[in-house]
């Protein structure tokens, strides 16, 4: 996926998002703008950044590690809350592979052999 990613470039190919949905496409932006507004939420902006950057380390998406890695930094993150929130995700994201590790047994009968 990484071999894709072209942080200059890259907006052109919204031009299928703007001709052919922009209906949508407004009001994703309307809604992602809410999301991650400076002032009026209860959640400081910076761990809004940091969850964000959390949920794009394990869904691996590179537009997302990088958009929220350095909006989070801007919003104020250093470089060790950084470091704690990617080795969040990785705790998470290793105890999901735990967890339906143990689903493999069920289906399979295996835990009751």
């Amino acid at each position: 996926m990484t071999d894709f990613f072209d942080r200059e470039g890259d907006g052109k190919y919204d031009k299928a998002y703007k001709e052919t949905t922009p209906d949508i496409l407004k009001a994703f932006g309307d809604f992602n703008n809410a999301v991650f507004a400076e002032d009026g939420r209860e959640i400081p902006l910076k761990y809004r950044e940091l969850i964000a950057y959390a949920v794009g380390l394990t869904t691996q998406c590179a537009y997302c590690i990088d958009a929220h890695s350095n909006a989070a930094v801007k919003a104020g993150a250093s470089e060790t809350e950084l470091a704690e929130t990617a080795w969040t995700a990785s705790a998470i994201r290793a105890g999901g592979a735990f967890a339906h590790g143990r689903l493999g047994f069920k289906l399979t009968g295996a835990h009751d052999h």
